[in-house]
């Protein structure tokens, strides 16, 4: 008898612990998640300023700066992470003596091939092998600060200047400049495929979010609190977004905002595995990732 309630209290334990870790990673979006939320970290990083999840291969690439965030000192690197945030390979992409990869900042894939913006141009590494495949060169432009990029699978690559209120745009690995003189110097840049319209992120104190499509037409989008706004990703219509003024991860339903994560530091350009609704949160200064689900109850 004593053998029996001692199994007997023994599965409710176990079943109780199972529970509890289930609660603490199951947020609901009414209540703000914080470090006691991560779902795992990845560490031993060096400046990573982007990251973005590999849907056929179910791994992460994140690109660490390495160094000066605008230097030309060719140290940048792109780690491949597997879905649980176990290091694949620390230094899985770099440059080549010609294309030097410098301080590696937002990243898209389309076909295969990983998208990198870069200090002086956008690099093109293939996602399987980690291959340099090919540079497209921005010197020309003097750009002040490539930081993100995106595409709508029609062929053509914009890429934001956060130095300049410029969007530029590559089509068949020639850059040109696509749009200038913008209302705020953007940021992050992602696709809305609903809408189909590209939509920037605003750095410095602009709270204004705006949108273009292909035609090269400018509207107002969203507007936040928060700001130096960094990294955006869509899931469907929901729109999440990194603010590093208050250090928060904001979420957009297409009708109002809230804070979705308190994140422990300034949040960079962050990715998403749509899958299982985990969002990565690479942070420059802390050498760091931290990944939390938005899976909504």
């Amino acid at each position: 008898m004593k053998l029996i309630s001692l199994i007997l209290l023994l599965f409710v334990s176990v079943v109780s612990c199972t529970t509890e870790k289930k609660q603490t990673v199951s947020p609901d979006f009414d209540t703000v998640q914080d470090s006691t939320s991560i779902l795992f970290t990845v560490t031993g990083l060096s400046g990573p300023e982007a990251v973005r999840f590999d849907e056929t291969q179910m791994v992460y690439f994140i690109s660490n700066f390495n160094g000066g965030g605008n230097d030309l000192d060719a140290n940048g690197f792109i780690a491949k992470v597997d879905a649980k945030g176990n290091t694949v390979d620390l230094k899985f992409m770099t440059g080549t003596e010609e294309s030097p990869l410098h301080a590696p900042r937002g990243m898209y894939i389309e076909e295969g091939s990983l998208w990198v913006a870069d200090v002086a141009g956008v690099h093109i590494f293939d996602t399987k092998t980690g291959a340099h495949q090919n540079f497209v060169d921005f010197s020309s432009f003097e750009p002040g600060f490539l930081n993100d990029i995106s595409s709508d699978g029609s062929g053509a690559v914009y890429v934001t200047d956060t130095g300049k209120p410029v969007v530029y745009k590559i089509e068949n690995n020639t850059p040109s400049v696509f749009l200038d003189s913008l209302a705020i110097y953007p940021n992050g840049v992602t696709y809305d495929s609903e809408n189909k319209l590209f939509v920037l992120a605003p750095w410095r104190q602009e709270t204004a979010f705006y949108a273009f499509n292909s035609s090269g037409e400018v509207n107002s989008h969203y507007n936040f609190e928060g700001g130096n706004f960094d990294g955006l990703e869509f899931d469907d219509s929901m729109l999440l977004v990194a603010s590093q003024v208050d250090q928060s991860i904001r979420v957009h339903d297409g009708t109002t905002s809230k804070i979705l994560i308190h994140t422990i530091g300034r949040p960079a350009d962050i990715g998403i595995d749509r899958t299982n609704k985990i969002i990565a949160v690479p942070y420059i200064a802390l050498n760091r990732a931290d990944f939390w689900s938005y899976a909504k109850k």
